[in-house]
């Protein structure tokens, strides 16, 4: 079969497309078909390593979302069937085998049915973005640990950067689970994109008055901030967020530190959540992945240009542009066509 393998840390040239023997599910596993992979900047930072190059012990194949459709099932596996349609997470997380490639086997828990009403380009761009927003919209002290229609009824949430990946999966989730939803972005096109993910009040951070504009929806402060930029946006996320808020923190470039006003925190008691997605716990990645699943059911977490989310594709041999495009911010999702849907 097909697969992109990298030996080396590196720029996107390590990256190379090689044939490699497909491989049998064990116990508990599942091997599926990989019809689009998606890229997600912790794909090329993993690629890129700390700096340098590092020559790894084991070829590795780069990307943890993708969708696909079950091609065999491993002994004692009755939750799934061949044939069945799934979105796939955290693939390459701890292992070697990402999704770039035409075969995967991965743990069946990591194989999540897909909804024939559902593409496949969707099953492949929600893993890890709707998964981070997730954890991001449920990490206030007195919310909801699990999300689903009504469960942030009452409550407002500041998404930042909504037209982003993670962003556009935080505003459907947040709105899909009652919540009013406020998003910052940096011009018209993306509050464009944000207003078709849902986001009810869009601010142009580099034209407006963004405390000003928050507080008119919200006089009291909001709820909860999911943020792709604090050390930028810290000065304003505490004058809007409500006494007792969280600000959810989920992005960051390598050595990037945050600045934290202390006194003025500690008088607005304001709880600070890092988000990895790879590392929360069991319990809490069991809670993201049946709300994703939910929310796919409903329809209520949708990509392309209509819903908020443009595509760009590319072709599994050009895994490396893909790369690079996620690495110099393309807007929307870039997913990799990988076999044809049969």
């Amino acid at each position: 079969m097909k697969a992109i393998v990298y030996e080396q840390t590196g720029p996107s040239s390590v990256l190379k497309l090689r044939n490699k023997p497909l491989s049998e599910p064990g116990p508990g596993e599942v091997r599926v078909r990989v019809v689009v992979s998606g890229v997600n900047p912790t794909d090329w930072k993993s690629r890129a390593g700390g700096g340098g190059s590092t020559t790894l012990e084991t070829p590795k194949v780069p990307n943890q979302d993708g969708a696909g459709v079950v091609d065999a099932i491993g002994p004692g596996e009755t939750a799934l069937s061949v044939g069945d349609r799934v979105w796939l997470w955290d693939v390459a997380w701890g292992s070697n085998e990402g999704t770039a490639q035409e075969y995967v086997v991965v743990p069946a828990a990591k194989a999540v049915p897909l909804p024939d009403a559902e593409s496949f380009d969707t099953g492949a761009s929600i893993g890890i973005p709707a998964l981070t927003a997730h954890r991001a919209l449920t990490a206030n002290e007195d919310g909801p640990a699990v999300l689903s229609p009504g469960a942030l009824a009452g409550r407002t949430v500041l998404v930042t950067g909504g037209a982003g990946a993670v962003g556009h999966a935080a505003i459907q989730l947040a709105t899909w689970a009652g919540a009013t939803v406020i998003t910052t972005v940096s011009g018209d096109r993306k509050a464009g994109l944000a207003r078709l993910a849902g986001a009810g009040t869009v601010i142009n951070y580099r034209t407006g008055d963004v405390v000003r504009a928050v507080r008119d929806v919200a006089p009291d402060g909001v709820d909860t901030i999911v943020d792709v930029n604090a050390p930028a946006n810290i000065g304003t996320d505490l004058r809007v967020l409500k006494p007792g808020g969280t600000l959810a923190i989920y992005a960051a470039n390598p050595g990037e530190s945050l600045n934290v006003p202390i006194r003025e925190s500690m008088s607005r008691n304001v709880r600070y959540q890092f988000v990895l997605t790879y590392t929360v716990t069991d319990k809490q990645k069991r809670h993201a992945v049946a709300a994703v699943a939910e929310a796919l059911r409903a329809r209520a977490l949708r990509v392309g240009e209509d819903h908020g989310l443009p595509v760009t594709r590319f072709a599994l041999e050009e895994t490396a542009a893909a790369h690079d495009a996620v690495e110099q911010g393309a807007v929307g999702k870039v997913l990799i066509d990988v076999a044809s849907v049969s």
